[in-house]
């Protein structure tokens, strides 16, 4: 059997990424690393997702809740790279520290983990889940997990979560005009009115932790910490704009920094049972950095750049959205 690339997370919307490019920069090697098997990670093989990557050409899809992987699991697979996007619950820390000590523990050579937005990675963020990128990032920097190299992705806002109320709204208000829908109502945005953002599609956060993965020399990338961001920034005001551009009449009755679409997400369970809604509710502090103008293309790392730096634009992103 030969060495394996794990993809932990492959129907998520980053793993998705990585499985898509991952096989044909894998045949594209001149190196050893051509002849790696890709696992691709998920909890239900018969998701439609998964059945869609199980076709992609030398993807493997393995059923497994990756909270459960060991380091037996690691070896008897023999992964030697992988990466991880884990979910954002208060009990993150605990479950993919588990599986960063895992892959210390059975010899993997690399993982490539997804973080959050670079400028609110901090131990003092008011959000909880920065910090617990922080603090994984501390962890797999400190001396003990010397023999395990790894790269943490600092993507920025994603596109579709950034630009899905505007085109919900554009849709509604569409139906509404030709007698089929209710009132628009007031448009709601996280984004703040003024300050420029760049938010990145996430298939092409996957596909640059892919190029990473399949590099001959990962630890040129050890240690590192990529801040990735889209092509161009865009303000509130400035989707307000595109909006109207695909309506053709004016959106007066807009919310800035809105993050009342929380309550709807606490309310649905978010976490599991018996978190805390204090600690839940301290993620409204994460886009604070951006409205502070703090998350702009302008802090895309240069090896991003030089890598292969995401392409796709709002505009670009909104079409799709709009014809979905």
């Amino acid at each position: 059997m030969a060495p394996a690339i794990l993809i932990v997370g492959a129907t998520g919307n980053t793993g998705q990424g990585v499985v898509e490019a991952l096989p044909a920069l894998l045949k594209a090697s001149n190196s050893s690393l051509a002849g790696h098997r890709i696992l691709a990670q998920t909890r239900s093989a018969d998701s439609p997702a998964a059945q869609r990557i199980a076709k992609i050409p030398g993807i493997e899809v393995v059923e497994k809740n990756w909270t459960d992987i060991t380091a037996d699991w690691l070896r008897e697979h023999e992964v030697v790279r992988a990466f991880i996007a884990s979910h954002n619950a208060p009990n993150q820390f605990a479950e993919e520290s588990a599986f960063h000590v895992a892959a210390l523990n059975a010899g993997v050579e690399y993982v490539v983990r997804i973080s959050t937005t670079a400028a609110a990675v901090r131990p003092d963020c008011g959000a909880y889940y920065p910090r617990t990128h922080w603090a994984i990032e501390a962890l797999l920097g400190s001396d003990e997990f010397a023999a395990l190299k790894w790269t943490s992705l600092q993507p920025n806002v994603f596109l579709d979560m950034y630009l899905a109320p505007a085109a919900a709204y554009i849709k509604q208000f569409r139906q509404q005009t030709t007698g089929g829908g209710q009132p628009a109502g007031t448009f709601r945005t996280m984004a703040a009115k003024d300050a420029p953002v760049a938010p990145v599609d996430s298939k092409e956060v996957g596909a640059f932790a892919a190029r990473l993965l399949a590099a001959a020399d990962p630890g040129v990338h050890s240690g590192a910490k990529y801040v990735l961001n889209g092509p161009e920034d865009i303000t509130g005001a400035q989707i307000v704009e595109m909006m109207e551009q695909h309506l053709g009449t004016k959106v007066t009755d807009v919310s800035y920094q809105d993050m009342s679409f929380l309550d709807g997400l606490i309310a649905s369970g978010f976490g599991g049972p018996g978190q805390s809604e204090t600690v839940l509710k301290s993620i409204r502090y994460a886009v604070e950095f951006s409205w502070r103008g703090l998350a702009s293309a302008a802090t895309t790392s240069k090896q991003v750049l030089e890598i292969g730096a995401p392409k796709r634009t709002p505009a670009e992103t909104m079409k799709r959205l709009l014809e979905e």
